[in-house]
């Protein structure tokens, strides 16, 4: 069944949290090595608490600060971190619980080691051209070609073709994918800024940053993307921000260490 009907739920507003909501079990640090499994043309092993790259390199997975907030989390997480709540693939009929927002923590230098710096000369040859929507739209985005990144999304666009009239709506115009910019609000650096994330359906989206909470300050969570297409974009290593507590329901990010976890 088409799922194109507005969601509205209260949640509770936004803020560091005692404790953070979790799905799944198991500890984070478990899930580690899907990222080997995710990125193989960059890492090799996990020796003790260090990630080692094929080049040598090695980067602590635990950093030994304990528990944090759920801003600490977001600022200044370690690599476990990212795994700390579980992402819940297909089809979700609630909304997420208080600050769960799996796949949003990342442990910023792996990302800017394997992806490079947009802010760096050369950067944009790692960029390539996709179709969007071949037969329908036919538009070029750009998006990074590292990690398979740019033939997923191709793979995600070529099935997104298929979908019955009803969905482009949500498809075209893009949003756009590549552009070097901080997260808004923050001092964090956008995966639009890596080329690994694409924003779709803007005249059906909705951000928590645009709802206005409440005198309780509550905020009501909106969604209108359909799970069609979601469950394509998941298929081929996607998360969607609609299943973050802070949706931002256009926008999905190559992330396939977090989708591995799960399989």
């Amino acid at each position: 069944m088409l799922y194109c009907n507005l969601l509205a739920f209260l949640l509770i507003a936004t803020g560091p949290a005692s404790g953070i909501a979790q799905s799944g079990t198991g500890s984070p640090t478990d899930a580690v090595p899907a990222l080997i499994k995710a990125y193989p043309d960059f890492l090799d092993r996990i020796e003790q608490n260090e990630l080692v790259w094929k080049d040598g390199t090695r980067m602590r997975i635990d950093d030994g600060k304990g528990a944090k907030t759920f801003d600490a989390l977001l600022d200044d997480p370690d690599i476990k971190d990212m795994f700390l709540m579980k992402y819940p693939l297909g089809e979700q009929r609630l909304p997420p619980d208080v600050n769960f927002d799996p796949g949003r923590v990342r442990y910023a230098p792996l990302f800017k080691k394997m992806y490079g710096d947009c802010h760096s000369a050369g950067f944009i040859s790692n960029m390539a051209e996709i179709a969007w929507l071949p037969s329908k739209y036919g538009k070029s985005l750009k998006f990074s070609k590292i990690n398979g990144a740019a033939a997923a999304l191709q793979r995600v666009s070529d099935e997104l073709d298929n979908l019955p009239p009803r969905f482009l709506t949500y498809l075209r115009p893009s949003q756009g994918t590549y552009n070097c910019r901080l997260v808004a609000g923050t001092n964090r650096e956008s995966t639009h800024g890596l080329g690994i994330a694409i924003d779709i359906a803007g005249a059906h989206s909705h951000y928590w940053r645009w709802a206005k909470p409440d005198a309780d300050g509550r905020y009501l969570y909106k969604n209108e993307i359909p799970w069609e297409i979601v469950r394509i974009f998941e298929k081929h290593g996607f998360v969607w921000g609609g299943k973050w507590y802070h949706y931002d329901t256009m926008h999905f990010e190559y992330r396939p260490e977090i989708v591995f976890t799960l399989n």
